[in-house]
């Protein structure tokens, strides 16, 4: 039968190539990809129940098809149950295993040409890790693009979970420096008495522990770029020192008494409001105006609601190593997650996408979505419940008049302060300070 199907597949055009068993079958699967096995039932030792198991959890894509001549509707189920595309009994007609065979590599050439068609959508719709279609992402890959061919500071602003670093990479990987070092640093994470010398480096014996001389995080990224995230947690002593690397271009370990040159851009990112630290006193004026020669903002997640999709699929792929066929989520649940807030921004919706996929998912319902996206869309029927009148609707003027209300109300709660406001509704204050200035509600 080995022979007769391999002398058939030969003359209708397929390279073939055959084993004598489960266990040399899993050899020649482990050397390459197939599109179709074609496997029987009872064999001894692995059988091909076995076999199958095998192929589908280390080559989910690739079709598999069971002939046996002991066909059984118990193991018919079996076989589709674990992923046989086909389930063929003894005797069968040789134009119906042509059919059959012909079918099957059509299913692997669709399959081929759909995730190639996904790939070069997310090429489209891509840059240089950065995901998203939308207006204000396409704004942020043409800005990336021009401050790439500088070396001036950039500012990244956004809330966390925007993806700040990956606009960072992006910067130095589109940027003549791509070849050296990318260093980064969070320094939110660095204890205060060790921040001086984490950036700096340090001597021998300048402090209890300092038991080699050793380089900061300036000197290791010296010809490359340097990125610091949270760059206001920086203590405000600290602060001053950082300013002077930053405009002398050098930097003198703690303990040491020799200054290094340096050649390092900096990229610094932050999900605070730097100008109003700078009100407070918490920042230094000079230094973030040094630091802000170019400011980036990336828009969170609620404002871009048609890159969900894109992103979730990316977010499949990864966790999956398989392309979505053909959404990662039902309609309900889209419509859930664009209502959605995503305070946790791209984070949380790689999250929720890893839940799913972590419970078994191929795609993901209304009931596998967290409780926090079903709290926020309570209000959902009742949303579905409105009716647009014969006359239409004005919906930018109703939408813009209950923000209106909203910012009110937050005023009220906060007993007029806006920092307090602009929590209360989750945003930025810098973003409800230019709501209160879109609708000329101002100081008063």
């Amino acid at each position: 039968m080995r022979e007769f199907l391999s002398i058939l597949l030969e003359r209708e055009g397929y390279a073939p190539e055959t084993a004598q068993n489960g266990e040399a079958a899993i050899e020649l699967l482990a050397a390459k990809n197939y599109d179709l096995v074609i496997s029987d039932v009872n064999m001894p030792g692995l059988d091909g129940i076995g076999l199958l198991e095998v192929i589908k959890r280390n080559s989910p894509d690739t079709t598999v098809m069971m002939i046996t001549a002991y066909s059984t509707t118990e193991q018919a189920v079996e076989a589709m149950k674990h992923g046989a595309y086909n389930y063929i009994s003894k005797p069968f007609k040789v134009d119906e295993i042509k059919l059959l065979i012909r079918n099957a590599i059509e299913k692997q050439r669709l399959i081929r040409e759909n995730t190639l068609l996904r790939t070069q959508a997310e090429a489209k719709n891509s840059f240089s890790g950065l995901i998203g279609k939308s207006r204000k992402m396409l704004s942020l890959y043409e800005m990336i693009e021009k401050v790439s061919v500088s070396s001036a500071t950039v500012l990244i602003s956004g809330e966390s979970g925007t993806g700040k670093e990956l606009v960072a990479k992006a910067i130095h990987f589109n940027s003549d420096r791509r070849d050296k070092p990318f260093v980064a640093v969070n320094c939110g994470a660095i204890p205060e008495n060790l921040m001086e010398s984490e950036l700096f480096g340090h001597v021998k014996g300048s402090f209890t522990g300092a038991v080699s001389d050793r380089p900061g995080l300036f000197e290791q990224a010296n010809g490359g770029t340097l990125f610091l995230d949270e760059i206001g947690e920086v203590p405000l002593l600290l602060q001053s020192k950082l300013l002077r690397v930053i405009q002398e271009r050098e930097v003198r370990r703690v303990g040491g008494g020799e200054t290094k040159k340096v050649d390092v851009r900096i990229v610094t990112a932050t999900n605070r409001d730097l100008e109003a630290q700078v009100s407070e006193g918490g920042f230094r004026e000079d230094l973030f105006y040094r630091l802000n020669v170019v400011e980036l903002t990336l828009p969170p997640l609620r404002e871009r609601p048609e890159d969900i999709q894109l992103l979730a699929e990316h977010f499949f792929l990864k966790h999956t190593g398989r392309s979505a066929f053909p959404s990662v989520f039902t309609t309900d649940a889209l419509e859930f997650l664009w209502g959605y807030q995503f305070p946790g921004n791209v984070r949380e919706l790689e999250n929720i996408v890893e839940r799913a996929v972590a419970l078994g998912a191929r795609e993901i319902s209304v009931d596998l979505l967290p409780q926090q996206v079903l709290r926020f869309n309570k209000n959902h029927e009742r949303i579905e419940q409105l009716e647009i009148p014969p006359s239409g609707i004005d919906l930018e003027g109703y939408l813009a008049g209950i923000e209106k209300k909203f910012l009110l109300k937050a005023l009220e709660k906060s007993g007029g302060v806006r920092k307090k406001a602009a929590e209360l509704l989750g945003m930025t204050f810098r973003s409800f300070r230019y709501k209160l200035s879109k609708y000329g509600m101002g100081e008063e």
